[in-house]
């Protein structure tokens, strides 16, 4: 019997790789994954790989962490589920609320928590709606992301998203939603122009899209550290500072979607502290809790607190929330999950061994197929390109991606092709030498298929 679910396991390549446009009907899988261990997984013929992709960007403690599991078996026992509405609430939420403001050192007051970061960006657009509605400016509604950029599947966050593959057949983006250009200064950089030149035109055209919409109409500004689904697109170091400085000048809020790389991805807790980000509003999720449990949580700066809150006392309530908002179970594990990160030392570990895995991999820049290398902390991107000189990327787009990724599988090694950028995400937990192994591996596979490919 043909289930959606077996559907779409046979399609992994569309399934899960939202930015391929490429090799969609290629009948592959499903491989079953059994378990875990460490940096590790199983699948159900015994076969070992490593997770070159933390799951899905989210496993910072590894796969099998028993402290998780006793906090999750303990929580259960006690409380297994309560809710956060009718001013009622539970105590892991309440300690992952103050934990988690104290994490961003004085910058957000507030937590509002959702199950995925679907549901917190979709939160976000209504609390940024419900906030201008409060300071009376009813038309200060357009959202402006980025082209390339992810920030969820639902139909608000989704229209956030800047990825085809996710609007094309449902009617997406919503018309509030408003796209500029990826800072990804390899393709999208002009000859001549330098990094900075590239981050100035980009922040000129933000500027002219607020000021031809009207910046009575645009409310805010989101955007991710360094970009994930897209294909690890990692900006140019003066390209927030440059954007911050726009949006404040037409008092549009910024949004930093933090979904992959908070809790230590890039070497500092957060993505913005890595770049000097000072959001309005903070989206966390995935490493949040390892991916154990679902969970995501939206913060909140003082002045938007504020003004939410007083205008929630005008209205009677604040009619927005979720059945499992703050889950007790899922609190409880995100704590211990953040003392661990905190306890090991993985922010640092993410530094330090990041700095192995972008110079390893960097090391591959005069390969005939790589293109361009580009990371930081511990996330990072292999662009294949047809031709190096030209940049041409292969026809059709996502061919080599697609091939190198099935055929990692047999070097044992898990990683992820967004068109034809094969992107590395492994566990926090990761050591020098796994990562040397799994560069290794990646080298390898890309010796294979490099006669395929030519």
């Amino acid at each position: 019997m043909n289930t959606l679910s077996d559907n779409q396991n046979r399609d992994i390549h569309y399934h899960m790789h939202p930015y391929t446009n490429a090799v969609k009907h290629q009948q592959i899988g499903p491989r079953v994954i059994e378990r875990g261990e460490g940096i590790y997984v199983y699948d159900d013929q015994g076969r070992k790989y490593i997770e070159g992709m933390a799951g899905l960007w989210s496993v910072a403690v590894g796969f099998n962490e028993q402290r998780l599991v006793a906090a999750a078996t303990r929580q259960m026992s006690k409380l297994p589920f309560y809710h956060t509405f009718t001013h009622k609430t539970h105590t892991p939420s309440i300690e992952l609320a103050e934990k988690l403001v104290q994490l961003t050192k004085g910058r957000m007051n507030t937590a509002f928590f959702t199950n995925s970061g679907s549901e917190a960006n979709d939160t976000v657009i209504k609390m940024v709606w419900y906030y201008n509605n409060a300071l009376g400016r009813t038309q200060k509604k357009k959202i402006i992301a980025r082209n390339r950029g992810y920030h969820g599947v639902t139909v608000a966050s989704a229209s956030l998203t800047g990825l085809a593959p996710n609007h094309r057949g449902f009617d997406l983006p919503l018309p509030q939603m408003k796209h500029v250009t990826c800072p990804h200064f390899y393709r999208e950089g002009r000859p001549g122009e330098t990094e900075d030149d590239f981050a100035t035109r980009l922040a000129e055209e933000l500027e002219a899209l607020i000021l031809s919409e009207g910046p009575d109409t645009v409310a805010a500004f989101i955007g991710e550290p360094v970009m994930g689904a897209g294909g690890v697109i990692v900006p140019p170091e003066t390209y927030w500072a440059k954007i911050q400085q726009v949006c404040r000048k037409y008092d549009v809020l910024i949004v930093a979607d933090e979904v992959i790389t908070g809790f230590g991805r890039l070497g500092y807790m957060f993505g913005s502290d890595r770049f000097g980000i000072e959001p309005d509003i903070m989206v966390l999720s995935k490493q949040i809790t390892s991916s154990y449990l679902p969970l995501a949580a939206v913060l909140l700066s003082e002045p938007v607190q504020s003004v939410i809150a007083r205008y929630t006392g005008e209205l009677g309530t604040f009619g927005h929330g979720y059945t499992t908002s703050g889950h007790p179970v899922a609190t409880a594990v995100a704590l211990e999950n953040i003392r661990i990160i905190e306890e090991n030392g993985l922010v640092e570990n993410a530094a330090r061994v990041g700095e192995v895995l972008q110079s390893s991999l960097r090391a591959l820049s005069d390969h005939p197929l790589v293109g361009e290398v580009r990371g930081t902390g511990l996330i990072a991107a292999v662009e294949l390109v047809a031709d190096k000189a030209t940049r041409k990327p292969f026809d059709p787009v996502g061919k080599a991606g697609a091939l190198l990724v099935e055929r990692a599988h047999e070097h044992g090694l898990i990683v992820r092709g967004i068109q034809d950028s094969i992107a590395f995400c492994p566990p926090l937990i990761i050591t020098e030498e796994q990562v040397r192994d799994m560069v290794g591996r990646f080298v390898d596979t890309l010796e294979e298929v490099q006669g395929q490919l030519v």
